[in-house]
């Protein structure tokens, strides 16, 4: 098992944090992972690139220098550092940071320590594992578009488990989002408008005709989902690339025409959008469907990152370490 995924490499990394303020050896680490002290070792220095007993010294050196920032004495980090004495305790901060602990708090020094593998201590008491180098990094733009469209297309599987009948079933009688889209009380509705605004937008973004309403079956609306979904995420992704945000056209399907910048239109259907699956997942709910898929961005990134192999060398810092 040379890859770690992130999930398991976190399991593995609990027991090394809640360890922090006791005296544990690698074998009671271990234990605590439910893995022999073989296993637990190689498994953690596959993932981190760094020996357990290392990266255990570290975080806490970590911690300590956040401590001293804080006005905690010497002697206090050095203990809670696990240091037998002071004079010990300030050999070792001095070899990692370049200073004594006495004059860090006054250096206005960044307590993170140079890492293999991008883990370190998070005040006051947590990890902090930043972003993973990848052939596919994500920025902000790709984790709301590309959460909005696989969300949407999970309510489309939802709602494919429910009947015309329940599709059609007036659950929020009166409900506007937008007073010109008209109400959608029922789920049909809810999925038109949610498609049908990425349709109307990305036509005025590309400068064409107001498009005509589209067919509401639940194929119809699964194939306008595919065709507009993917015009709206190309259509974003070339404004990120040519960072032509602040751009402004005329919307001539306004009446009277208006003008918008190229960021705020694609803010107002994310916006929208984001609201409308919310409604849309509890009315699903209501109607019968059970385990709706999750409405949350962290729950879909957690799950898309652990059906990703972790190897070691994708672990931040550790191409530069080789």
């Amino acid at each position: 098992m040379d890859n770690v995924r992130p999930d398991r490499l976190r399991a593995l990394l609990d027991p090394v944090l809640d360890a922090l303020d006791e005296r544990l050896d690698g074998w009671q680490l271990a234990g605590r992972a439910h893995l022999s002290r073989f296993h637990f070792d190689r498994l953690l220095s596959a993932g981190l690139g760094e020996a357990p007993a290392a990266f255990r010294r570290r975080l806490l050196l970590e911690r300590a220098a956040w401590r001293l920032s804080r006005g905690t004495s010497v002697t206090e980090a050095g203990f809670e550092a696990a240091y037998d004495s002071t004079e010990a305790f300030s050999r070792a901060f001095r070899r990692a940071y370049g200073t004594a602990p006495s004059g860090f708090a006054a250096s206005a020094g960044d307590f993170r320590l140079p890492a293999p593998n991008g883990v370190h201590f998070h005040p006051p008491a947590g990890l902090l594992v930043t972003g993973e180098a990848s052939e596919t990094p994500m920025d902000l733009t790709d984790r709301l578009i590309d959460h909005d469209h696989w969300l949407t297309g999970r309510l489309l599987d939802d709602a494919g488990r429910l009947t015309d009948g329940q599709l059609d079933r007036e659950v929020r009688p009166g409900h506007v989002v937008l007073a010109f889209d008209g109400s959608e009380p029922t789920a049909r509705h809810m999925l038109d408008r949610l498609i049908w605004t990425k349709e109307v937008w990305s036509a005025a973004i590309a400068g064409r005709d107001m498009p005509a309403e589209g067919e509401r079956s639940l194929d119809g609306l699964r194939t306008r989902w595919e065709r507009s979904g993917a015009e709206f995420r190309a259509l974003a992704y070339d404004i990120r690339r040519r960072d032509a945000w602040d751009d402004v056209f005329v919307d001539a399907l306004c009446h009277p025409p208006q003008s918008f910048t190229l960021g705020g239109v694609i803010a107002h259907v994310l916006t929208f959008a984001a609201h409308r699956r919310q409604v849309l997942a509890g009315v699903l709910s209501e109607l019968g469907v059970e385990d709706v898929a999750p409405t949350c961005p962290m729950e879909w990134e957690r799950a898309r990152l652990a059906d990703r192999p972790h190897p070691p060398t994708r672990l931040r810092g550790a191409e530069e370490a080789r």
